[in-house]
């Protein structure tokens, strides 16, 4: 290997961090899993991501491609191969002012994006934490702050710039490699890395967000309201219930249901969310008019030795009632995990579910469990895990790629339907014969 780096030193032209170096130690890793690489890289050119890739594909090693470093299977790490940390392709630029197009490099957060937009009186509906990547959250997803009105994050996308398995840079779009631009809008980090997405953003005001929270007594009407009313709700509300929160009492956790209305009219507003208020007895309400740029939260770095062990499914409209009771349920019971239960629907829904490799359109519901711990408390708590999920089991669908711990074939068979994931595989024959791109929910070259 040592003959490829000394070529890849004269073409590269980012930082090339290696094992005892000054940065090594925190490049080496990401957010939430440990790793030691042969080498970092951390390109500042379309031309250094080339050469990174041409490098590990030569060398024959591991390759993971990092963006935010969020991902909680630990994509963006790896034990004695190469990690491209985009980090340093982070522009924002607003390209086309009349249509709102915006330039977004593949290594920027959200919280930049977010700051970037704001002057422009522009956002991009984009999760909820500032420090996630725009590439791997929107490769996959993107369940925003505002998903019931513009869309996942990856139905905003019109263009992205991709380096190929091969080295090659192609454009992806509705009119170029539409098949490319079809997989990558929910089919991962599969077929390339992304150093550029052109997005549609949308004119914002600032928004009304905070939360409202009930006793946890009172969980389980809480949340039957709340998604009976969400069904019917304007599509500027979006909103998350969250319960059984292990910092904030466990079972005696409260029900805080966090809301979003997109729009800063009061009585709008007020229209909007009074309802969730009437749902029982409110204990605690923040909600006020703020800068949308700051729904976005910081990201929490978890201490050393703590594992999150987190999982997600989809609920369809029927399938309501009986997930909901069930987990209110698990959320009174000591050791529950902590659960989360978004809102989707409105735009996510009027999409065809062939247009994008995102496969989940009809889905009412999204959920997410985690527990966190060291190493023996999560391990202490699978069992009890797992009865949970196999109650919900019959009455849950798929999974949501951004909030999974784990990448078992299983796994990929959850977020990808049959017929979804052959079109990905033959998509991936195309740029990744060799499946260089691995370390994501993989797709095989079959």
């Amino acid at each position: 290997m040592s003959s490829a780096l000394e070529t890849l030193r004269r073409d590269f032209g980012g930082d090339i961090i290696e094992p005892g170096g000054a940065e090594y130690e925190s490049a080496s890793r990401s957010l939430l899993a440990s790793g030691s690489p042969a080498c970092v890289l951390r390109p500042i050119s379309v031309g250094d991501v080339r050469a990174g890739v041409g490098f590990a594909a030569g060398a024959g090693l591991v390759l993971s491609v990092r963006g935010g470093g969020h991902g909680f299977p630990g994509f963006g790490t790896n034990d004695d191969g190469v990690v491209i940390d985009l980090c340093k392709l982070a522009n924002v630029e607003v390209i086309d002012k009349e249509r709102h197009l915006v330039r977004i490099g593949g290594g920027a957060t959200w919280g930049q994006v977010a700051a970037a937009l704001a002057p422009h009186g522009l956002a991009i509906s984009s999760g909820d934490t500032k420090s996630v990547g725009v590439g791997g959250l929107t490769l996959t997803g993107g369940i925003g702050w505002k998903v019931r009105k513009y869309g996942l994050a990856l139905d905003n996308v019109v263009a992205a710039e991709v380096v190929t398995a091969d080295g090659e840079v192609v454009r992806a779009s509705a009119e170029e490699n539409p098949e490319l631009f079809w997989a990558i809008r929910g089919g991962g980090g599969n077929f390339g890395i992304v150093t550029a997405f052109e997005f549609v953003a949308h004119p914002t005001t600032d928004v009304f967000y905070g939360k409202i929270a009930f006793p946890a007594s009172e969980a389980a009407t809480v949340l039957q309201g709340w998604a009976d009313y969400l069904r019917a709700a304007p599509d500027e509300l979006t909103s998350i219930a969250s319960f059984a929160n292990p910092f904030a009492g466990g079972p005696e956790a409260p029900v805080e249901i966090y809301v979003t209305f997109d729009g800063d009219d009061p009585e709008f507003a007020a229209r909007a969310i009074d309802p969730i208020r009437r749902l029982g007895t409110v204990v605690d309400d923040d909600v006020a008019l703020k800068p949308y740029a700051d729904t976005l939260v910081d990201g929490a770095t978890p201490p050393p030795g703590i594992q999150l062990l987190t999982r997600s499914a989809f609920v369809d409209k029927e399938s309501v009632p009986e997930v909901l009771r069930i987990l209110a349920e698990a959320g009174a019971s000591e050791g529950s995990p902590f659960i989360a239960v978004r809102s989707v629907g409105g735009a996510v829904s009027l999409i065809p579910d062939d247009a994008t490799a995102y496969a989940h359109r009809q889905a009412e519901l999204m959920f997410v469990t985690t527990t966190a711990g060291p190493k023996p408390v999560v391990e202490a708590a699978r069992p009890a895990l797992e009865a949970l999920w196999g109650r919900l089991a019959p009455h849950v669908n798929g999974a949501y790629a951004n909030f999974l711990a784990s990448a078992t074939e299983e796994d990929v068979a959850a977020i990808y339907p049959t017929e979804t994931y052959e079109r990905l595989a033959a998509v991936k024959r195309r740029y990744d014969p060799g499946n260089l791109f691995a370390r994501n929910h993989n797709v095989r070259p079959q």
